[in-house]
């Protein structure tokens, strides 16, 4: 059957697909193709400056021409190569012999053709190709992304900085909090995770078949290659590659790089599958409506339910990228001796954890922006709620001494319905200056938050 977005095996590119455009060119087969082409047409021109009398400098006109084959790389060229790749059966050489055949009818380049992955093995090429991808993931989708529902989260914190609302420990009624530092708890938790995948040194290395440039010294012994190496990998793009070098290594770069990163962005979403719930919570309990949608419908059989779905596919979405995200995690720091093949097939699928973190944030974004903050029921729990102020009266009355204060409130409070009158009584008897005690008679449920509005403010 043609393929079509109905009939793709992946929701991300079935379903998702629209929502997942940007991510596609940079983690997709293509672009892997892409990053190879760019690897190897950065060593081919840093060899030509590298100062051998068998490779002189390229000309101008010559390195134009190269950096073009990767600035307008299509899905023509990754088509191109696949193609070449049914009769080598191997892909990083179907990209060398693509390479070289966009050099006929070019003397200049076509005589230094050999230099094309000149001592490099496939690792060399694939590994920095990978980083390049993750780089490109990282800086341009997955933190734009992030960034944008930590933003709207600092909105909301601002703006219901100081709408007073009911706390929940372990499900019970607590002492007042207000929505917007609820909302700032979480913003400040997303910014300390967003600045570890930020910070994540993505790495490269090109050191050879078992990371000891032995190829690289049979050509020229007396050569730096370490010192070579290092400046393409470090070098920005695009002449170089923009990343940090890996100086020991296997075949392969270890990973660990790639561990930090995926588990960094674990961390996030775990954050976030904690908000997503939250809000479903809150949602439930009316503290938020959500805006209608001409046309949309909530239930098949139910016409009243506005359910809050971007939230549950947020929440999804998540835990499938942190399945995979994981597994990478674990997985790929570990190889056989100097090379198995594990990690290959593995790191295919890093775009499709990515993809799946991006579609949850966007989830999450669309749901956020439906969200319209219910202050009558805010306000309703709270007047039902008279027993959170016996936090305060005992922390009141063990200020002046009042002994037993912790157990004279259990007794009027504790499995009780309690009413401002039974507080009231109880506040007048007290043996505390009569300023504390009118204090303590004006203060209510929706009062008693703290500094909560002042720290949601702040953030």
């Amino acid at each position: 059957m043609p393929f079509s977005t109905i009939s793709a095996l992946s929701p991300l590119d079935g379903r998702y697909a629209a929502k997942l455009a940007a991510l596609r060119p940079l983690m997709s087969e293509q672009g892997y193709m892409h990053r190879r082409v760019q690897v190897e047409v950065s060593w081919f021109i840093s060899l030509s400056d590298a100062g051998f009398a068998e490779f002189k400098p390229l000309t101008p006109g010559a390195r134009t021409y190269l950096l073009g084959l990767v600035k307008n790389f299509s899905e023509a060229d990754a088509l191109a190569i696949k193609e070449i790749e049914k009769t080598t059966n191997h892909d990083v050489k179907a990209v060398e012999y693509w390479i070289k055949s966009k050099f006929e009818a070019r003397p200049e380049l076509e005589s230094a053709s050999e230099f094309v992955h000149f001592a490099c093995t496939s690792e060399d090429i694939n590994n920095t190709s990978h980083a390049l991808q993750i780089k490109a993931a990282r800086d341009n989708v997955l933190l734009p992304a992030l960034d944008a529902v930590i933003a709207k989260l600092r909105d909301m914190a601002h703006a219901h900085a100081a709408v007073p609302m009911l706390s929940r420990t372990h499900g019970q009624t607590a002492s007042p909090t207000t929505v917007g530092k609820e909302v700032a708890n979480v913003v400040v938790r997303l910014v300390t995770a967003r600045e570890r995948i930020a910070s994540v040194k993505l790495m490269g290395k090109m050191n050879g078949a078992v990371g000891n440039y032995n190829a690289h010294m049979s050509a020229w012994p007396d050569f730096d290659w370490e010192a070579f190496s290092r400046k393409v990998v470090e070098t920005p793009e695009p002449l170089g590659l923009g990343l940090t070098f890996q100086p020991y290594s296997i075949q392969i770069e270890p990973h660990d790089y790639m561990a930090e990163f995926f588990d960094a962005v674990a961390r996030a979403d775990t954050i976030l599958v904690d908000w997503a719930r939250d809000v479903w919570g809150y949602v439930s309990l009316g503290y938020f409506k959500q805006r209608l949608k001409a046309g949309e419908i909530g239930s098949s059989t139910m016409p009243h339910k506005v359910n809050p779905i971007d939230f549950e596919n947020a929440e999804g979405n998540l835990g499938l990228a942190n399945a995979l995200l994981r597994h990478l995690s674990e997985k790929l720091p570990v190889s056989r001796w100097q090379r198995d093949l594990t990690d290959s097939t593995v790191l295919r699928n890093v775009g499709v954890a990515l993809g799946y973190a991006v579609l949850a944030y966007q989830s999450l974004l669309t749901g956020l922006n439906k969200l319209e903050l219910n202050e009558e029921a805010l306000s309703a729990d709270l007047d039902a709620a008279w027993e959170v102020l016996a936090e305060p009266i005992q922390t009141v009355m063990r200020r002046y001494g009042v002994q037993g204060a912790y157990e004279k409130l259990k007794e009027v409070t504790r499995g009780k319905t309690v009413a401002a009158t039974d507080l009231h009584g109880l506040i007048r008897s007290l043996e505390i200056p009569d300023a504390e005690k009118q204090r303590l008679l004006e203060m209510t449920p929706a009062t008693y938050i703290g500094r909560a509005a002042e720290l949601a403010r702040r953030v």
